[in-house]
C-alpha cells in the first residue's frame, strides 16, 4: 500500500524535473531579454519573465515573502522577486555586473524557505547573465 501523499506531494509528483523547469525559464527569461534588451527597472523585467512563464503554463507568484527565523521566532523579513511551481526561487536583478552580495541574497533565500534551487537573473547588461544557485539542507540527525 502506498503512503499517503498530501495535495503538495501529489502535485509535486507529476511535476516536470527541476532541471527541465530551470531549462524553460531560463528559456522565457532569455525571451525577455531579446524583446526588452538592457536598460529598464527590475521590476519591469519581472512583470516581463511572469508574462511569459505563465505563458509557459507555469504557475507564477509575484513578490514571495521570505520569512527568516531563529529559534522559531520570525526576525527577518524579505520578499524574492518570483516563485515558480512552488518549488524555484528566481531573483531578478538590472545592475552591470552580479556581487556575491547577489549570490548570497539568493542562497539565504533557499535556505529561509528550505527550497533547493534558485536562479538570479540580471538583465543589465545586452546578454542575460544566469547563475543557478542549489543549496543543499542539512540532513536531520
Amino acid at each position: 500500500m502506498e503512503p499517503q501523499m498530501n495535495a503538495d506531494e501529489r502535485r509535486l509528483k507529476g511535476a516536470m524535473p527541476i532541471n527541465n523547469l530551470t531549462e524553460k525559464v531560463i528559456g522565457c527569461a532569455i525571451a525577455v531579454s531579446n524583446a526588452l534588451g538592457a536598460g529598464f527597472l527590475e521590476k519591469v523585467y519581472e512583470n516581463a519573465l511572469a508574462l511569459e512563464l505563465r505563458a509557459s503554463c507555469l504557475e507564477v507568484v509575484q513578490q514571495y515573502p521570505v520569512s527568516v527565523l531563529y529559534r522559531g521566532e520570525v526576525v527577518g523579513d524579505y520578499i524574492a522577486d518570483l516563485f515558480i511551481d512552488q518549488r524555484l526561487i528566481l531573483e531578478i536583478k538590472a545592475v552591470k555586473a552580479l556581487d556575491q552580495v547577489h549570490v548570497a541574497q539568493c542562497i539565504n533565500y533557499l535556505r529561509a524557505t528550505k527550497h533547493h534551487v534558485g536562479l538570479l537573473l540580471n538583465f543589465g547588461n545586452p546578454k542575460l547573465e544566469i547563475k543557478r544557485l542549489v543549496h543543499q539542507l542539512p540532513q536531520q540527525v
